[in-house]
């Protein structure tokens, strides 16, 4: 599963507000700020400039720091028109600001009120704000409040500004600007920065806020043009430097970030400082240098959540679980209101199998931001894989009303295993694609033109080149390619097992490139220099993923191949490759990618795999001699209540036979057996097989009856690997990729007699041939006697097939048409050279 902490990193702001006494003086007198008067959009122009109820707007990302001297009032004349909530908040302390950290900021915010009394005349804005003049200078100006009699309209002569404007200090303006910036009036808060920078042009730390507004606001060049001007006029603002580092980072340029987090630091070694560069250099692939900047920070501040925090993410990227827990868990408990922290801490515990534990992780960190609507897919998905359907009907009812009111993000992979339509899956991979795969805002690489050879370059993107089920299909496919036409690239971004097959993969492809620990900008320089024509992702939202590398457009043609049963909701895809079950052209709107229909089957299969392991008897895998074994190898999360109560009427109706089970982990094993119980079946009938090496895996399937398909989430290379040693499977076929898998293996197996498309069907079709043991002989023989010979297993023209596909992308493309769905056109079987 696609972990979102691998995708947006907390962010540990430089920008969060500080005792102001410890920033830097501006390089005038700060007493300025309180004599000098700007004319602000009244509250009725503020308020009819274009924005979103702070409800339903972004936060600020960027919390703001500025100097001390700049926003602290000093000692001086008072304003007679003063509101009473204005006075009552001089020299209090401000609310801390949103995020991790506890910092506050004293404030002495002294506004003069929107449409004083008095008529005066007007002060129209123009085409800019005007600031109010100094006596001597021409102008209206201010006069201290104890010049002025009671019930006078305000401290101007002439009575002031009507209610479409109004006067303060430039200390009370910029304090009113901020009061937007954090209450999310992003629109007024860049409003009355610029009227103050109408007073004061190079004003750095106006400038720097209006930056962070325009930010919040989506206006990422015009933020970032206004942060560099406040570092032209301050290079030694720290918090700018942070704030712009940050900036840089989430728009794709970890390595310009890395020098500006650099510079902050040298200025000022502070715990969110370090954990800013530990953000950029863990982008760029340093995790070294990342770790020991998170280490620092946690010395730094020893009571701060968020660099136990860091740590803890990066350490469960290094495999490192045990202690990624123990940091997580710390995180937790100095920050118990900390979203993330739970959110980080179920992440770990999911990696490390503690399935119940990360569910109640995840229900916790929901619980604190229900805004955050994928901490519940998280912990729907954590519960499916324990079999504890405890509210899984609601769960699964929520899901579905979030994804159709459009109300957040729900992991993609999360909607494949419960009863969702093709268009609900598309809109949630569209919405996770939009906001979260693509929330890094790296700009796009735009690929050299490829240069005149004979050969395409086509590059495979993958975590999975080791001991994986992905490998185990594939691994032939990499070794079969038409080398006279083509080059094979493998870029690998998944651990070194050091296994057979890693070095069996190593060996099949012409270059074999491990990008675990490079940068995003590395991995694109090296897409381009190798100058890929077409890249294939293995990937899509399963473990591991990197879709944020894909977004960048790394390649003329992008593709999306046998990792995902459904659509990316990329638009950077081009296409995904299927076949006439899983993607038949009247599917074409439920994905983003364009559609490849293979003649036979879309899954590459392995004839290399091994049939020559032990056969285990009954006895020494705990099953009946003499009864119907029942063998439902898929993983648990495929489990789904339903499905699991169909397989119980079935014992019900077949005295003594027994149900064998993959042994996912011990906690849904229990929790099986207790359903079986609540059912009315003896737990006892629940038989579970452990993990094994492949070979002995497979010749486990030879003693068994027959196979039960899931749903909606079918088998993959479970049923493939059923069929390639001869055990008939009886699946149902839905609506949707992932529930038609296995029907398309089926009928490529030439067994189509074993696919159903109601539940009572697939009951029925299951306990017919559990009560008919010639049938299911008849199947077995049949499935192992054409073992060779059928297109499932016809791996060599599987491979022609594909780079036919290959080719008519690339004809596509060279011909300047956008991407569009084709037939491949079948060869005739044996003839694949």
């Amino acid at each position: 599963m696609l972990n979102i902490a691998s995708l947006t990193p907390r962010k540990n702001l430089e920008g969060l507000l500080r005792a102001w006494g410890q920033a830097t003086r501006p390089p005038w007198d700060c007493t300025n700020w309180s004599k000098t008067w700007v004319l602000i959009p009244s509250q009725n122009q503020l308020s009819g400039m274009r924005r979103q109820p702070v409800s339903r707007m972004k936060k600020p990302s960027f919390p703001i720091a500025c100097s001390a001297s700049s926003i602290t009032r000093k000692d001086g004349p008072r304003t007679a028109s003063r509101s009473r909530n204005s006075a009552s908040r001089r020299g209090r302390k401000s609310r801390p600001v949103m995020g991790p950290a506890t910092l506050w900021l004293t404030m002495g915010i002294v506004v003069t009120p929107w449409g004083s009394a008095g008529a005066g005349r007007r002060h129209g804005l123009g085409a800019g704000v005007k600031a109010w003049k100094p006596r001597g200078q021409g102008g209206a100006t201010p006069v201290p409040t104890n010049r002025l009699a009671p019930g006078d309209g305000g401290p101007y002569p002439d009575g002031g500004p009507s209610h479409r404007s109004a006067a303060m200090t430039l200390n009370e303006a910029f304090g009113l600007a901020f009061s937007h910036y954090r209450a999310g009036r992003t629109g007024d808060a860049v409003a009355v920065c610029r009227a103050i920078l109408a007073a004061i042009p190079e004003q750095p730390d106006t400038l720097h806020l209006l930056g962070l507004a325009l930010l919040a606001a989506g206006d990422v060049a015009a933020a970032a043009d206004r942060l560099e001007r406040a570092l032209a006029v301050r290079p030694d603002f720290a918090e700018a430097l942070g704030n712009l580092g940050i900036l840089r980072q989430d728009h794709g340029r970890p390595a310009a970030a890395l020098v500006l987090h650099g510079r902050a630091l040298a200025l000022r070694d502070w715990s969110g400082g370090r954990i800013n560069r530990g953000n950029a250099r863990r982008a760029l692939g340093d995790h070294e240098g990342a770790e020991a900047d998170y280490a620092r920070a946690m010395a730094l501040g020893p009571d701060e959540p968020m660099p136990a925090n860091s740590l803890g993410t990066l350490l469960r990227e290094k495999g490192q679980v045990g202690r990624a827990v123990a940091l997580h868990r710390r995180a937790a408990v100095l920050a118990p209101g900390m979203a993330d922290a739970w959110r980080d801490l179920g992440h770990a515990l999911r990696e490390g199998g503690l399935l119940t534990a990360a569910a109640a992780a995840y229900g916790r960190s929901y619980r604190l931001d229900p805004a955050r609507t994928e901490m519940m897919s998280y912990r729907l998905f954590s519960l499916q894989a324990v079999c504890d359907w405890t509210g899984y009907d609601a769960l699964c009812r929520e899901t579905a009303a979030i994804i159709d009111g459009d109300r957040g993000v729900a992991l993609p992979l999360g909607t494949l295993s419960i009863e969702l339509t093709a268009e609900q899956q598309l809109r949630s991979a569209r919405l996770f694609s939009e906001r979260l795969v693509r929330a890094a805002h790296a700009p796009p690489y735009h690929p050299p033109p490829a240069g005149p050879r004979g050969r395409l370059r086509i590059g495979y993107f993958s975590a999975d080149f080791h001991e994986h089920a992905t490998a185990y299909l594939a691994a032939e496919l990499f070794e079969l390619h038409d080398r006279d036409r083509f080059e094979i690239l493998a870029f690998s971004f998944g651990p070194d097992d050091g296994s057979p097959m890693r070095r069996r993969l190593v060996q099949a492809f012409d270059r074999f490139h491990d990008i675990r620990n490079a940068g995003v900008d590395r991995v694109a320089a090296l897409v381009a220099e190798e100058g890929v024509d077409i890249l294939v992702d293995l990937k899509g939202y399963t473990k591991q993923s990197r879709l944020d590398l894909l977004s960048r457009r790394l390649a003329p043609v992008q593709a999306t191949y046998l990792g995902y049963p459904g659509t990316t909701g990329c638009e950077v895809l081009d296409y995904v490759v299927g076949d006439r079950f899983v993607t038949p052209p009247e599917h074409q709107a439920h994905f983003t990618e364009r559609l490849v229909v293979m003649p036979d089957s879309y899954q590459i299969n392995d004839r290399r795999r091994p049939l020559d392991g032990r056969v285990p008897t009954r006895a020494e895998c705990g099953l009946p001699e003499d009864a119907v074994v029942f063998c439902a190898f898929n993983t648990t999360y495929k489990i789904t209540p339903s499905m699991f109560g169909i397989w119980m009427r079935l014992l019900a109706r077949l005295p003594g036979s027994v149900l064998w089970l993959f042994e996912a982990n011990p906690e849904a094993a229990g929790n099986l057996r207790r359903e079986a119980a609540a059912r009315g079946i003896d737990p006892a009938r629940l038989v579970f097989a452990p993990k094994r090496p492949l070979p002995d895996h497979l010749a486990r399937y030879r003693i068994a009856d027959l196979g039960l398909d899931s749903f909606p989430y079918t088998g993959h290379t479970t049923t493939s690997d059923a069929l390639w040693v001869g055990m008939p499977v009886v699946t149902l076929m839905g609506g949707t990729f992932a529930s038609r898998v296995a029907a398309g293996l089926l009928s490529a197996a030439g067994v189509p007699e074993l696919i159903t498309t109601s539940p009572t069907a697939y009951e029925e079709l299951a306990l017919r041939l559990a009560l008919d043991p010639a049938a299911r002989n008849a199947l077995r023989r049949r499935l192992e006697e054409t073992r060779l010979t059928v297109p499932l297993f016809d791996s060599r023209r599987f491979t022609r097939h594909l780079e036919r596909a290959y080719g008519t992308m690339w004809a596509i493309h060279t011909s300047g048409a956008p991407p569009r769905g084709f037939l491949v056109p079948p060869l005739p079987p044996g003839a694949a050279p």
